[in-house]
């Protein structure tokens, strides 16, 4: 078993009213929990643990009397209202699995779940306009190493997964010092590729795989059959369905490597107040080659390098969404429009922005690749955000 360090969490304030909320999420052998859904249901305020359990919002003091919920695939629903988790010395929460035992003889069968998910997309789902407040984040990849980041704070108005989003806009960027020598560019925003890439927003044809179910699980108070379609050994997608709903909470995928690029995918939705998903969080890796021209090919030789045709490639993606409205009167889609690749947007930097926006905790993921990105030149992030967007 591993040991875990206890972690105490501080309750700070900043701004006016503006109070932060943050902690960690274990289970009962002490293991962190990853992906739950944390937040306050009711007004759709509210994060997902990152794969170290540590989360972090933002509330005000009108939220003291509400009620913080937490939520995860394969654990019991944990509430305590906000005030009472304030109060606690320790912000260490832990979380109590549910253990589901689902009979493997089933009057339906996996295919069933699966077409039954699908059909009930649009009723488990918020199908009507919504915003969404996410954190895109996305870093270039050559040669098998990080060369630069950029994230751009987004307002979208979304249909759910049942549909495609209506519109986006970019209302904030900030980037990292620019280390790529390809240089490539995606020909549409990394979000539109978010939504192609979804299986349930693209059509997934039920037929092309072979499903079963692979396992037992739960989600806030349902039980949940995990089923696996595959196509062949290196390309398969898994779907989280309520045993009940039929609601789909996550699902996971993989693309083929041998066909010269791959693709790994997750993508978690959590319910709103009355019991409707939205997107809560993704991350995905794309990985392929690009050509190298010529004058790379010279600048590679006089350096030493070993020259090739062609370099691996690579996008990393993270998403969070930081917010959801429904309230059509309240929607706010400011910012530059535009469906080109992240680089070519160009916003007014704003380090006021970044300075009190309420920043997710930083995941395993994400530190991997500012580790990987650092260590070109031993800039860190912070500099190289201070030098590059000013």
């Amino acid at each position: 078993m591993r040991i875990i360090p206890l972690i105490f969490f501080t309750l700070f304030s900043f701004s006016q009213e503006k109070i932060a909320l943050q902690g960690s999420i274990f289970d009962t052998d002490n293991y962190e929990v990853p992906y739950a859904a944390v937040g306050i249901v009711k007004k759709h305020i509210g994060t997902s643990s990152t794969d170290e359990g540590t989360f972090y919002f933002v509330i005000t003091e009108r939220e003291l009397q509400d009620t913080l919920q937490i939520s995860c695939i394969g654990y019991k629903t944990f509430k305590i209202k906000v005030k009472d988790f304030i109060a606690r010395e320790n912000k260490r929460i832990i979380l109590e699995q549910k253990i589901t035992e689902l009979s493997d003889v089933y009057v339906l069968t996996p295919d069933d779940y699966v077409k039954l998910a699908i059909k009930s997309l649009k009723k488990n789902t918020i199908s009507k306009n919504h915003q969404l407040k996410m954190l895109y984040r996305r870093w270039s990849v050559e040669d098998n190493i990080c060369r630069f980041y950029i994230e751009h704070y987004i307002n979208a108005i979304d249909r759910g997964p049942s549909s495609y989003m209506v519109d986006f806009a970019i209302e904030q960027i900030r980037t990292s010092s620019e280390y790529r020598f390809v240089k490539n560019e995606q020909k549409i925003h990394a979000l539109r590729y978010m939504e192609m890439n979804n299986p349930l927003r693209k059509g997934l044809p039920i037929r092309s795989y072979k499903w079963k179910k692979i396992g037992d699980s739960s989600y806030d108070g349902e039980d949940i059959i995990i089923v696996e379609g595959t196509i062949n050994k290196a390309d398969y997608i898994r779907l989280f369905i309520g045993f009940d709903s039929y609601s789909i909470y996550k699902i996971e995928m993989y693309k083929d490597p041998q066909i010269g690029k791959s693709l790994e995918a997750t993508y978690i939705y959590k319910k709103n107040d009355k019991g409707k998903l939205y997107l809560s969080y993704h991350n995905r890796e794309w990985k392929g080659s690009s050509k190298l021209t010529e004058r790379i090919k010279q600048i590679m030789e006089n350096n030493g390098q070993y020259v090739r045709n062609y370099i691996p490639i690579a996008y990393r993606h993270e998403v969070f969404v930081l917010e959801v409205e429904e309230d059509k009167k309240k929607f706010n889609i400011a910012g530059v429009k535009g469906d080109m690749d992240m680089t070519l947007f160009k916003v007014p930097f704003d380090s006021n922005f970044w300075n009190n926006i309420s920043l997710p905790p930083e995941t395993t993921f994400f530190k991997k690749n500012i580790r990987e990105l650092e260590s070109l030149y031993d800039v860190p992030i912070e500099t190289q955000f201070k030098y590059s967007n000013n």
